[in-house]
């Protein structure tokens, strides 16, 4: 401690100002912030699924209105209790810092440091700023600076929150405080969660923060945060109007530089950092976003195009406030430890075993559940003679070694195999939202027949009459009881290049479904299709249909296997990435670049908008990047991302994107305003949509509510420049491929908003969830849904026919994705399946200070009740034997729209953002 009081008095005698220019940039200078992220919010869980709301920490009454007399105090430089007084106020600010649960040497160095700085006059400095103006100046009326006390007495307290004071002393006529500002004159960063300022006739003034603030020598700005109490732009209070302009200019920054890892800035580019073309033309990709290849723009980062992209775990720039807090980074470090050693040990074994690369039978995959990935005993000798060290790392990570069971399997180990259950998953699997109504038969094809050939379906009557129950086919299609997965159009322009990579095969496939008396769907036909060989010659269309002997049956099976895998890509290239996470992005960045913090629009978005900006950034580095995960992992391999993009052109349309909308464009639903949601599903137990409106209707009526507290008329809406801001540039410049569209819904009414914030709210949570925490545990058994395919569907006479034959077991897992690339995928899946402990559900808002509007918290209050109606009903469904497709012998319930969960991998719960 010696040594470091010294060191404290040598720093005291140094200039403390803003920092030198080197320092600004991050050059020279001393800096001890470390990188990582806050602690995780809101821990703790109580006995049941949904968490109660965190307390608020508690703060100590406050005199107000205190008259003192004039009397000497001894003061820390510019800082301790400033005198009151006459006709003066004195009031208090409670600041509540979080700090890191797990700290370094280096950081409880730079602790000491910091308070050591702090007792010799190197303090954070706070100043109110009342929503009045000072009447002869014109200026808003401030506070003196008054230092936050209590940083060097508190530096070994081991709460992971630790609550300060600021004393200030302000004229009686001083007005309502609406804003703090902060400096941080410490050496390295820290974590406002929030601050109350007590002491005032109006009331304690709460001001949410969570955020982090830099020190002076990386930015000179005081950090401003704004109260609780929402304002529209032209109801700003003439003290903090300079304020709200000035903030946002900061968070939009000039469009110029590198991006520092310090910095808030928000911003728009396109994505030109999936390749790296410096290791050669096959690592190349091109750039998303632009009249050649239209994509929704992302997160500018300021650097060098893909020639210098930033390689994990290298971080990537998002906004300060973006990052993941401590408990989520925790979460995903465990998911990368898992993943090291999941993917270390097949390697490990097919090195020394190059026959085993292939599973020899279905046993060989559920000993992946059974035993983890354990060694062949065969093997162990060879294996720890070569590589000693293997055995101790067997024998500490067993745990993550072995895989968890996916549900799937779980009830029943062969369901995968029927039919019914391949056609149930159409419903309640992971990718519920292609199924659509076939509305003519045969199907066509939108592709350009020049090109592509005749556009009809190679399927016929003749080969689905004996499947539809005595109807003809145009019974069925008028009885609305034929449905159909079709993915010919989406594939077919990429086969060619899918095929001419090594390993990957795949087809153009449609598969046609009939709904049953039972209201259950099967399967009748399923096409697969081949481009043409060259110009004018038939490409190849094959029609499979229920088997009738026990050849017949493996084909079936690859056939429904083909079918799986490209749901699986479409699934998640388009479903989940494309439409839940890439083209939410212009809609955030736009929120903090156009709307204050105070902006209660703003304030319904916020829960909505966390951590998607992070996940995304890490998605460009590890997952949708070239040779990434996704690549990998899915059978288009290096085309995936042109595919995604194709899909962006031809298919995505915001206005379609809400759940109604979407049923009545894919056929699955038409208006009746007889019914509760004033639709009519043609599929009754079609869970995912069942479901799906029950979290809608409570949306929506959360959304009208609150717009109604804000905008009384339409007038409201257009005048709102902020708003409308928002709006205009995340269509123009977010989505500026397709800004020209007639299609995008408009914004002058206060029913145009609440539809506007309906669809985005939905998108982000519920969609989200429907796509996404179902992944392992319907996908994580590879044979039901494998997102790769091998071979191609031998024919008679091919050579490969005679090995189907004779062994049709080993010969369809051959098809399938190998050892290391089924554990890779696993382990992937496993993570993206994972709630953090720190997640937050829909209908939950842990900060319970987040706006000081009473009309708005009672909105929130009736929202928070109707999601709890519809858990209650969710689970009255499961448990109703009359709905086949969610409840029967083996049937796994449908608990994606479920709201609330536990962490880890729960196959339920409905967070309130993007989070994974």
């Amino acid at each position: 401690m010696a040594s470091l009081e010294l060191l404290g008095r040598r720093m005291s005698s140094c200039s403390w100002g803003g920092g030198s220019a080197a320092a600004m940039r991050g050059g020279a200078g001393m800096c001890f912030a470390s990188m990582e992220t806050a602690g995780s919010r809101g821990m703790g869980k109580g006995a049941s699924r949904r968490r109660t709301a965190r307390s608020t920490a508690p703060v100590g009454a406050l005199v107000e209105r205190v008259v003192v007399a004039p009397a000497p105090v001894e003061q820390q430089r510019g800082a301790g209790r400033p005198e009151a007084h006459p006709q003066s106020v004195a009031a208090r600010a409670v600041v509540t810092v979080r700090r890191r649960r797990k700290e370094d040497a280096k950081d409880r160095f730079a602790e000491q440091l910091d308070a050591l700085a702090d007792r010799i006059g190197r303090s954070v400095l706070l100043e109110l700023v009342s929503t009045e103006t000072d009447p002869r100046k014109g200026t808003p009326k401030k506070s003196k600076p008054s230092a936050l006390v209590g940083w060097f007495d508190k530096k070994d307290v081991k709460a992971e929150r630790v609550v300060y004071t600021a004393e200030f002393a302000v004229d009686a006529g001083f007005g309502e405080p609406g804003a703090v500002t902060v400096l941080n004159r410490h050496q390295r960063e820290f974590y406002i969660e929030s601050i109350v300022v007590e002491g005032f006739p109006t009331g304690p003034a709460h001001f949410t923060c969570n955020s982090w603030v830099q020190p002076t020598r990386v930015s000179r700005d005081r950090r401003v945060f704004f109260s609780n109490r929402p304002y529209l732009p032209s109801e700003t209070p003439p003290g903090l109007r300079e304020l709200r302009l000035r903030e946002l200019a900061d968070l939009r920054g000039d469009g110029t530089g590198e991006r520092r890892i310090t910095d808030r800035v928000y911003d728009y580019d396109v994505y030109n950092d999936l390749g790296s073309p410096d290791k050669g033309v096959a690592s190349a990709r091109p750039v998303l976003g632009g009249e050649q290849m239209p994509y929704p723009r992302r997160m500018r980062t300021g650097h060098a195009s893909a020639e210098s992209r930033v390689e994990y775990p290298e971080p990537i720039y998002v906004s300060r406030d973006e990052e993941f807090e401590e408990g989520k980074n925790e979460m995903l470090s465990e998911g990368a430890i898992k993943a090291l050693l999941h993917n270390f040990m097949p390697l490990l074994v097919s090195s020394v075993s190059p026959d085993i690369r292939d599973f020899a039978g279905f046993h060989d995959v559920d000993n992946l559940f059974k035993e983890g990935l354990r060694l062949k005993q065969a093997l162990h000798d060879q294996l720890f003679q070569k590589i000693p060290f293997v055995r101790k790392i067997q024998e500490n990570s067993e745990g993550l070694l072995r895989y968890d069971t996916p549900d799937i399997i779980k009830k029943d180990k062969f369901a995968w195999l029927r039919d019914d259950e391949f056609a149930r998953q159409a419903l309640a699997g992971i990718n519920p939202v292609n199924i659509e109504r076939l509305q003519a038969f045969p199907p066509v094809s939108k592709l350009d027949p020049a090109v592509y050939g005749p556009p009809e379906s190679a399927i016929t009557e003749e080969h689905i009459i004996g499947h539809l129950d005595g109807m003809s086919v145009q019974e069925a299609v008028e009885g609305s009881r034929l449905y159909m997965l079709d993915y010919h159009d989406i594939f077919l322009p990429f086969l060619d290049r899918i095929n001419a990579q090594d390993g990957r095969k795949a087809y153009g496939t449609r598969a046609v479904f009939f709904l049953t008396a039972a209201g259950t769907l099967k399967p009748i036909a399923i096409e697969l299709c081949l481009p043409p060989m060259t110009d004018g010659c038939k490409r190849a269309k094959r029609v499979f249909t229920p088997p009738a002997d026990a050849t017949s049956n493996w084909l079936w099976q690859l056939a429904k296997a083909h079918v799986c895998s490209n749901d699986a890509g479409v699934h998640q290239l388009i479903n989940h990435w494309l439409r839940t996470h890439a083209c939410m992005e212009p809609f955030i960045i736009a929120a903090h670049r156009q709307m204050s913090a105070m902006h209660p629009i703003f304030k319904l978005l916020k829960p909505h908008m966390r951590y998607t900006l992070k996940i995304n950034a890490l998605a460009r580095q590890i997952l949708i990047n070239g040779d990434g995960v996704i690549e990998s992992g899915f059978t288009p391999g290096n085309v995936c991302m042109e595919m995604s993009a194709f899909a962006y052109r031809e298919l995505w349309r915001l206005d379609q994107e809400g759940l109604p909308a979407d049923l009545i464009r894919r056929g699955m639903a038409v208006e009746d305003p007889s019914q509760p949601h004033g639709l009519r599903l043609l599929i009754e137990d079609y869970p995912y949509a069942a479901d799906g409106l029950l979290l809608w209707s409570a949306i929506s009526r959360w959304c009208e509510a609150y717009v109604a507290a804000y905008y009384p008329s339409d007038e409201a809406v257009q005048a709102d420049y902020e708003l409308q801001s928002w709006y205009a540039e995340a269509v123009q410049s977010g989505h500026a491929d397709k800004r020209g569209a007639p299609w995008w819904p408009r914004l002058s009414t206060p029913g145009d908003l609440a539809s506007l914030l309906t669809t985005l709210v939905w998108l982000c949570s519920a969609q989200h969830a429907a796509l996404n925490f179902g992944q392992y545990p319907l996908g994580g058994y590879i044979p039901n849904r494998p997102p790769l395919m091998r071979r191609l569907v031998p024919a008679e006479g091919d050579p490969e026919y005679a090995h189907l034959v004779a062994d049709p077991h080993r010969f369809f897992l051959s098809a399938l994705p190998s050892l290391t690339q089924t554990t890779t995928f696993m382990t992937v899946i496993d993570t993206l399946s994972t709630h953090s402990a720190d997640e937050e559900y829909l209908g939950e808002r842990p900060d319970e200070a987040w706006t000081a509007d009473p009309a708005a918290l009672a909105a929130a209050r009736e929202f928070a009740a109707d999601v709890r109606r519809a858990e209650e009903e969710i689970e009255r469904r499961n448990a109703d034997p009359s709905r086949r497709n969610r409840c029967g012998a083996g049937v796994l319930p449908y608990e994606l729209m479920a709201p609330s969960s536990g962490p880890g991998i729960t196959c339920r719960g409905v967070p309130n953002s993007v989070t994974i």
